[in-house]
C-alpha cells in the first residue's frame, strides 16, 4: 500500500492513486459489460492481442478510396451483405485493409480490419500447405497410403474396414478429392447426428465417429480414378498430421505456418455463438433459411450457423476463423514469390499443377495463366482468396450466405475486377509492417 504523510504528520492517501484505481475499476466494468452483452468469455481471444488489431480503416483511406467504397457498399446492397472484410496486396505488401458494414448489426457493431470470420472451405488451403511442410520434413510423402497395417493410420480400431480399396488411399488422393467418397446422398459431414446415430455414437459425432463410418462402408469409386469434392478427406488429413506430427492438428499449423510469419489471430472456431471469439464477427443467413436440430443432439432447434454445423469438426475442411488482412499474409507466403515463403517453390508448382480431372492441392481451382482460387461457402459465411500473376492478391470475408452458394464468389470477383480497374494508383505503403510489429511485440510479452 502507498502512504503518504502531510506536513501535520496525518496520513493521507494520494488522491492519484485513488484515480487510477477508479479508472482500473470502471475500465474492467465496462470490457465486463461488453463482454456480458455479446455473451462472450473473458477466456476468449480479445481483439488487440493480434497483429489486425494494429489495422483500422483510415489506414487504407487515400485519394482514389472512394471509388472502392462506393463500390463495395452498392455489391454489399444488391446482395443483402450485412458485414465485409477486405484485404487487397500489389507485389507481396498490403496495400488495403477495411472492413464494412457490420460485425453485429443488431448492436451496431461495424466491422474493421481486426474482426475475424470463418472461413469455411479456404480452410482447406492451410491443411493442404500443412502437409507439404511435412513432406518437406521427410516425414510424410504424398504417395503415402493412409490405411492399412502399412498406412500412416494403422492403429488397431482403423484396421477393420469393408473395403478393401481403403488401402489404396493416398494422401494425395484426400489433398485432391480423389479418396472414393461421392456426395450421392449428401455431404456427410453437413450430417453429423445421422453419422452418429448409424455408428452408435452420442453425438456430437467426433472425428473418429466419421472414421467409423467411413471403414464401415464401401467406397463410391476406386481411389485416384475420378474426383468429387470432399470434405471428409480433408477431416481425415487432420489425423494424419497429428499421426506423424506428434502434436494436435491446430497446435501444428500454428507453430510451423501462422508463428514464423507472426499471424496471431487466426484459431478453429467453434460452433455457437455464445462460444465465439469476442473479436468475431456474428453471422447471417439468407433470408428463408430453416432451422435444424442442434449438432449436439440436445434437441434444440438451431440455425444453421448457430449450433446446426460442426465447427470443431470440420476443422481442418472448414473450420478456421482469421481476419482477411492475416489470410492474405498467409497467401503472401505459399505464393512462390519473395523470400518470407514458408514453403518451397516446388511445393508451391505441386499444389497449383493443373489437372483437368482431379484438381489442384488446397486450391479449389488453377488456370494455365497463373490465376489461382480458393472459396468458402457455409450458412453465414462466404469467402473467397484469389492469386493473379501480376502480383495482386485479394481476400473478401463475408459473415453473410447467399442463395448462390457456389456461384456466389463470380460476383465477387467481377467486383473486385472492377476495383482493380479504376485505381490507377494504389499507395506505397505496406499494412503488413504494423501487423508485424504488433505481433512481435505481443510475442515478447508472452
Amino acid at each position: 500500500m502507498f502512504r503518504y504523510f502531510n506536513d501535520n504528520g496525518k496520513e493521507v492517501v494520494k488522491r492519484g492513486i485513488i484515480i487510477i484505481l477508479l479508472l482500473i475499476l470502471i475500465c474492467d466494468g465496462l470490457n465486463f459489460s461488453y463482454l456480458k452483452l455479446h455473451g462472450k468469455s473473458q477466456n476468449t481471444s480479445m481483439a488487440g492481442d493480434h497483429g489486425s488489431a494494429a489495422l483500422v480503416n483510415d489506414y487504407s483511406n487515400f485519394e482514389e478510396s472512394e471509388q472502392i467504397d462506393n463500390t463495395i457498399d452498392r455489391f454489399m446492397k444488391m446482395w443483402l451483405v450485412k458485414g465485409m472484410s477486405v484485404a487487397i496486396v500489389k507485389n507481396e505488401k498490403l496495400v488495403f485493409a477495411k472492413g464494412y458494414g457490420f460485425a453485429d448489426e443488431e448492436n451496431k457493431i461495424k466491422v474493421t480490419p481486426s474482426h475475424v470470420f470463418r472461413i469455411a472451405s479456404v480452410s482447406k488451403l492451410i491443411t493442404a500447405t500443412a502437409i507439404m511442410k511435412l513432406c518437406e520434413s521427410g516425414k510424410l510423402r504424398l504417395d503415402d497410403k493412409v490405411f492399412g497395417s502399412n498406412g500412416i493410420l494403422n492403429q488397431p480400431q482403423y484396421l477393420n474396414y469393408k473395403d478393401k480399396r481403403m488401402e489404396m488411399i493416398t494422401i494425395k488422393n484426400l489433398l485432391n478429392h480423389s479418396g472414393g467418397w461421392s456426395q450421392r446422398y449428401g455431404d456427410p459431414m453437413f450430417n453429423s447426428l445421422d453419422i452418429a446415430k448409424k455408428v452408435g455414437d452420442k453425438a456430437p459425432a467426433t472425428i473418429d465417429t466419421y472414421l467409423k463410418f467411413v471403414l464401415s462402408r464401401n467406397l463410391q469409386f476406386t481411389p485416384g480414378t475420378t474426383s468429387c469434392y470432399s470434405n471428409m478427406g480433408y477431416v481425415i488429413l487432420s489425423k494424419v498430421i497429428e499421426k506423424v506430427s506428434g502434436v494436435p492438428y491446430e497446435e501444428y499449423v500454428k507453430t510451423q505456418l501462422f508463428d514464423p510469419i507472426g499471424i496471431r489471430d487466426v484459431h478453429i472456431g467453434h460452433t455457437c455463438s455464445s462460444d465465439h471469439f469476442i473479436n468475431e464477427v456474428k453471422y447471417y443467413e439468407q433470408e428463408g433459411s430453416n432451422m435444424v436440430p442442434s449438432c449436439f443432439g440436445n434437441g434444440k432447434m438451431v440455425k444453421k450457423s448457430d449450433g446446426g454445423n460442426n465447427i470443431e469438426l470440420l476443422s481442418s475442411a472448414g473450420g478456421w476463423v482469421t481476419t482477411a488482412a492475416e489470410l492474405a499474409k498467409f497467401v503472401t507466403a505459399i505464393d512462390g514469390v519473395g523470400e518470407n515463403d514458408i514453403i518451397s517453390p516446388k511445393s508451391v508448382k505441386t499444389m497449383t499443377q493443373y489437372d483437368p480431372v482431379k484438381g489442384p492441392l488446397g486450391w479449389k481451382s488453377v488456370g494455365s495463366d497463373g490465376t489461382w482460387w480458393r472459396t468458402g461457402s457455409m450458412p453465414g459465411t462466404s469467402a473467397v482468396v484469389k492469386h493473379m500473376p501480376d502480383g495482386t492478391e485479394w481476400v473478401v470475408l463475408m459473415n453473410t450466405s447467399s442463395w448462390k452458394g457456389p456461384r456466389f464468389p463470380r460476383y465477387v470477383d467481377t467486383m473486385i475486377s472492377h476495383i482493380l480497374q479504376k485505381i490507377d494508383s494504389w499507395p506505397q505503403h505496406n499494412l503488413f509492417d504494423y501487423m508485424y510489429h504488433a505481433s512481435k511485440l505481443v510475442a515478447s510479452k508472452n
